[in-house]
């Protein structure tokens, strides 16, 4: 758990979507990878809608989400002060409208409880306790690994919902059985976009994505690829071109196409 601040001389400032948006990051701790980019450039937002993230840590999504669109209103909540401080700045310093919290998700703050939320996001720690390796940083073995179960983080992403509002999660994908319970206890219209390194890999992350108040049947997306080729051949970063493109510049990374006719509220 880190709660001292920050100190200037732990912290980088990097380019992310290319520069377009900029992030001050612990040098020694949590930084910053592809996943909450990806998560942030997949939520449907439109301006003038609110956006809530559960974990948010140093506001990667939120402020790479608000870079990309301009007008929303950014809500975050991170158990760890130091960086609950680092995402408040990182909104500040992106010229991005928006509030950090610092509270746990099981006690969140009567300013977040008492909202309802047009987008949930969240990119739980991928390790429960028991099966985590602790890093060496302490604060990023809490970014990695959690104590809460995934039915949590969905239920209160579910409670904070508008209704016909969506949640959007990000994890492992050995993890997806744990929390597609979650999301069909309390949400409906779900749709899973796995994540493959490479195209014939297994997929190691997925998108998960559910409505409240709404019904349609589930649907699962063909895979996103992140790297070309079956092996890692030359140096640099080998990304698709999707990918290359929502990780270097404010693009959206939408779900595949689904019509959602059949929907209907509960």
């Amino acid at each position: 758990m880190r709660t001292e601040p920050f100190a200037p001389d732990d912290l980088t400032r990097d380019d992310f979507l290319g520069g377009a948006a900029r992030l001050w990051q612990p040098k020694d701790g949590y930084r910053a990878g592809v996943d909450p980019v990806l998560l942030a450039a997949s939520i449907p937002a439109t301006p003038g809608q609110t956006v809530l993230e559960l974990g948010c840590g140093g506001g990667a999504a939120l402020a790479c989400l608000g870079t990309r669109v301009p007008g929303i209103t950014c809500t975050g909540v991170e158990m760890q002060p130091a960086y609950a401080d680092l995402a408040q700045r990182n909104l500040n310093d992106n010229g991005l409208t928006g509030t950090v919290h610092c509270a746990d998700l099981s006690a969140l703050p009567a300013a977040v409880k008492s909202e309802r939320f047009d987008h949930v996001i969240a990119n739980p720690p991928y390790f429960e306790d028991f099966r985590a390796v602790a890093p060496r940083s302490q604060d990023r073995a809490v970014s990695r690994s959690g104590a809460l179960p995934l039915s949590k983080w969905v239920s209160v992403a579910s409670k904070r919902l508008k209704p016909g509002g969506v949640a959007t999660f990000i994890q492992r994908a050995d993890r997806l059985p744990e929390l597609m319970s979650a999301f069909f206890a309390t949400l409906g219209a779900l749709e899973l976009w796995p994540i493959h390194p490479r195209t014939h890999r297994p997929a190691r992350l997925v998108l998960l994505r559910g409505r409240k108040n709404r019904r349609a049947a589930f649907v699962s997306h063909p895979p996103l690829v992140l790297h070309r080729g079956e092996i890692h051949e030359t140096d640099g970063d080998s990304y698709t071109e999707t990918i290359t493109t929502v990780l270097r510049s404010p693009k959206s990374l939408p779900f595949p196409a689904q019509s959602h006719a059949q929907s209907r509220s509960s």
